[in-house]
């Protein structure tokens, strides 16, 4: 992988907003295709792009998908649903403390709160996720909002609430994990950018799980283009503006609602499409993305947004100049 042998980013531990003025106080480097690599503020965005431009944003919520189990020093991290196989078959993961829990046996049965259980199935091929049958006291919702709690990470310093983990945009509840990249945007900062010209399109794509370990690739993901998010966009590349994915979730979702001729159409359902190197981009033209793991999948997908040369010398840079990584941390906008 490209960042392999670039220098890995130190981490950001808490929220921006607890670490300088607000959620937009945060670094920005800019990079460019033909090489040129800036550094800036995340709140001088509108200044770094133009009239007609397009930002794609992921309303999805992040759902407190993290479940203590009963009897056991786990927790069960709710991922997704599994597409056409009926209700309450969910992927899931078993943690204990900050680690992945290698235990567990087909057929276990987990205790949950308020009489809640879970049955371990199978094994995901990927071997990390297991295939699991909820039987909850109500819809998976409501019963989060009563018993879950955010899914959290080592990195993270303290147990911040679920409000830490929103952007200020989200709408629509069903993510495991917050699409990240959108968290540093602000109201007053979306006033801005709206002010200056350039458009903010809404889509949703339900995360799963994003603790990707090397080599796995994503797994299905439920996801909505709307016909006037479809239709703004090709509109502004028509009219020579640029679309920018706002998260590698926008990427996934706007590449799989586009057609061989790079036209967005209105799409709703499940994609298992994996972006990599060699993955013809067509409906986007950059791409505003946090800092990842060197061994993260999403690094694939940025290559084909890039290129090797200019993803390796972006992280390099960053590494030198302090920036972080995850989701409380500093942001990488790829531009043409």
């Amino acid at each position: 992988m490209i960042a392999g042998a670039s220098p890995e980013l130190a981490e950001a531990h808490e929220p921006a907003e607890l670490r300088g003025h607000g959620r937009d106080d945060v670094r920005l480097l800019v990079a460019h295709r033909d090489g040129f690599i800036a550094h800036a503020r995340f709140a001088e965005l509108p200044e770094r792009l133009a009239p007609g431009d397009v930002l794609a944003i992921n309303t999805s919520a992040t759902l407190p998908a993290a479940i203590p189990v009963r009897g056991a020093d786990l927790r069960l991290h709710l991922s997704s649903p599994v597409p056409d196989r009926g209700d309450g078959l969910w992927l899931v993961e078993l943690r204990r403390g900050a680690e992945r829990f290698n235990g567990g046996a087909e057929g276990d049965v987990l205790l949950l709160p308020g009489g809640g259980t879970a049955v371990l199935l199978e094994r995901d091929p990927g071997g990390r996720l297991w295939l699991a049958s909820l039987r909850l006291s109500a819809a998976v919702p409501h019963y989060l909002a009563r018993h879950g709690e955010p899914i959290r990470y080592r990195h993270a310093s303290e147990e911040w609430p679920l409000e830490r983990y929103q952007t200020v945009y989200a709408n629509a509840p069903g993510s495991a994990e917050m699409p990240s990249a959108g968290r540093a945007f602000t109201p007053e900062l979306v006033t801005q950018l709206v002010a200056a010209g350039i458009d903010v399109a809404p889509f949703v794509l339900h995360t799963g799980v994003s603790s990707l370990e090397a080599g796995e690739t994503p797994h299905p993901e439920w996801f909505q283009v709307p016909r006037h998010t479809a239709a703004r966009i090709n509109a502004a590349r028509e009219l020579g503006g640029r679309v920018i994915a706002v998260g590698t979730t926008a990427v996934r979702a706007l590449e799989s609602a586009a057609g061989a001729d790079g036209r967005v159409r209105e799409h709703e359902g499940w994609t298992d499409l994996v972006i990599g190197p060699d993955t013809p981009i067509r409906a986007i033209d950059g791409l505003l993305s946090g800092f990842h793991d060197r061994d993260s999948s999403h690094l694939a997908m940025l290559e084909a947004i890039a290129g090797a040369d200019l993803l390796e010398r972006s992280y390099e840079e960053a590494a030198a100049a302090g920036y972080l990584r995850h989701e409380f941390g500093d942001l990488h906008l790829i531009l043409p």
